[in-house]
């Protein structure tokens, strides 16, 4: 699994670079959030998800873990940049009500200072 954090201000924002994020990389996923989350206590994150391009089930479950973790220390997240293939997912099960998306990362940024 590719991806990339970096540290901008006290916002967390972690760069998931790869294409697809489903069943093959959710179970790395939520490992990967569960050490940078609680190792860190990261309190405001952001996950940009511009490069990916389809998601199912499980990916949206991994998103959910960060959500469920942050939540749990008072921090906030945001999901920055999704493809319309994966805002439409987003929408269709209504987690856009549980899990702010922005247009992009420093829009996301911008909402968590």
């Amino acid at each position: 699994m590719n991806y990339e954090t970096k540290k901008i201000g006290d916002v967390t924002v972690f760069k998931l670079n790869e294409n697809r994020l489903d069943t093959n990389i959710s179970g790395l996923l939520k490992g990967e959030f569960t050490k940078i989350l609680k190792v860190n206590e990261v309190k405001k994150f952001v996950i940009d998800l511009s490069q990916v391009e389809s998601c199912d089930s499980s990916g949206l479950s991994a998103i959910l873990v960060a959500n469920r973790i942050i939540s749990s220390h008072d921090g906030e997240i945001r999901l920055a940049s999704p493809s319309e293939k994966v805002l439409s997912l987003i929408k269709v099960t209504q987690l856009d009500r549980v899990l702010p998306v922005t247009q992009n990362v420093d829009e996301a940024i911008e909402q968590l200072k």
